[in-house]
């Protein structure tokens, strides 16, 4: 690129009143006007505009004369500058600052001087954009995405109305169902056909076992079934028909049977299983074969039909008061518990009963036992009152004891046979621990 040729004298381009290049290029570039020079200085460093030398660059800065205005800046001078190498290109020079009141003032384009050469057409170079001012984040609030499949509304909550928890934890219409059905097919068997009565305990009885064996299975213990309900099935028998010898005889022949049975298999945890086998026959059939002992009484089994009320068994009136007894030391608990229980029993059993309602359960069991043994029996009324007493101890262990059993075995119910009472050891667990001491409280009282 060649510097233009002085225009000759007596041209229009001298003289005072001449345009100069200087005020030319001072009028073009006014996008170039910084508030500071430091922002002009950040501007040329950054490649925003080109570098151009200004007119007052001293020569003691560079290896030569003085650069003029809008010459092109070498690569090797522009990094003496401390210019980046890509912004040092050849591009004409911006114009001097303008002071900020002409800045605002129109101005009259002056002629540009006339070349005797043709001009090459300057090269221009790009507009390079401008980055906006970087506007502050507002903090938006990360919302949690869910992990996994987002699952259905539930029934209760798309109703609207959440359902009702009992205050006990029972559903109450299907437990009173339940209880009413099984009360009536016992005191009739039993009152009726005393035989019936035997069958439907016994096999109340190999239920219970089979939960108990599959509540221990949780824990990976396997109890040997087939000799431990075999044993279910005899000892109800043996205690009814040969009384407390055939019981025990049953018992030691069961026991021994589990033993042999589970030595010969070669399966590990021989040891944990036969105390799990004997552990449910000590439970279950053993102790309801009590029962059976006061069934037959004094006079030995009754085999066929007994329609004849009056002249009943004392045996089955015992056994009818134990049932009752039992009954009503649940029914007065749940009902005195569910209205003023405050201080539970034992919460780490059995966070539901409460010393409100064991008072209650005391209370009505009393008030069931003086009248039934003094005017069913026609014994003394503290012969009742003993017994109202042992039921309801009785009873109440018997409930502590299957809890503190299922919470070792990480069980809520032993099965779900029983609508709203859970399974039949859910039933059985009271009469269980309540008939040895009905039998003794018989035997030994009822003789005096």
């Amino acid at each position: 690129m060649k510097d233009p040729q002085p225009a000759p004298a007596g041209s229009p381009g001298e003289g005072p009143d001449a345009p100069s290049p200087a005020a030319d290029a001072a009028a073009e570039p006014a996008a170039y006007q910084f508030p500071t020079r430091k922002a002009r200085r950040v501007a040329e460093l950054t490649g925003l505009i080109p570098v151009v030398v200004p007119e007052t660059t001293p020569a003691a800065n560079l290896s030569g004369p003085p650069t003029p205005a809008g010459a092109v800046v070498p690569e090797s001078a522009a990094n003496a500058l401390g210019v980046p190498a890509h912004a040092a290109k050849p591009v004409p020079a911006p114009a001097a600052p303008v002071p900020a009141q002409q800045a605002h003032e129109p101005k009259a384009k002056a002629p540009k001087p006339k070349s005797s050469k043709p001009k090459a057409p300057a090269r221009q170079r790009p507009a390079v954009p401008v980055p906006a001012a970087p506007v502050p984040a507002v903090p938006v609030p990360a919302v949690p995405l869910p992990v996994g499949p987002v699952a259905a509304i539930p029934d209760e909550v798309s109703a609207g109305k959440p359902q009702r928890t009992p205050k006990a934890g029972r559903d109450l219409p299907a437990a009173v169902g339940v209880g009413v059905t099984l009360l009536v097919l016992v005191l009739g068997s039993l009152l009726f056909f005393p035989v019936a009565f035997v069958i439907v305990a016994t096999a109340f009885s190999t239920v219970g076992v089979w939960e108990v064996s599959r509540a221990i299975a949780r824990r990976g213990i396997k109890t040997p079934l087939t000799p431990v309900m075999i044993g279910a099935l005899a000892m109800p028998a043996s205690a009814y028909f040969a009384g407390s010898e055939g019981l025990l005889f049953a018992l030691v022949a069961t026991a021994g049977a589990t033993l042999l049975w589970r030595s010969l298999d070669s399966e590990p945890g021989a040891v944990k299983s036969i105390v799990a086998g004997v552990f449910s026959l000590l439970w279950i059939p053993f102790l309801l074969s009590f029962v059976f002992l006061m069934l037959r009484g004094t006079t030995g089994p009754t085999l066929g039909l007994t329609p004849d009320l009056g002249n009943i068994n004392p045996g089955v009136v015992e056994v009818v008061i134990m049932l009752i007894l039992v009954v009503a030391n649940d029914t007065f608990g749940y009902l005195v518990g569910v209205l003023f229980g405050k201080h539970p029993m034992a919460p780490q059993i059995s966070p539901k009963k409460s010393w409100e309602g064991f008072a209650g359960s005391m209370g009505g069991a009393t008030l069931v036992a003086i009248p039934a043994t003094v005017f069913l029996l026609d014994q003394h009324w503290w012969v009742g009152l003993a017994l109202a007493i042992g039921m309801v101890l009785a009873g109440t262990g018997g409930d502590f004891a299957e809890s503190m059993v299922k919470r070792e075995l990480g069980v809520k119910d032993m099965s779900n046979l029983l609508p709203g009472h859970g399974g039949v050891m859910d039933r059985l667990d009271s009469i269980l621990f309540a008939a040895p001491v009905a039998y003794a409280i018989f035997s030994i009282l009822g003789q005096l």
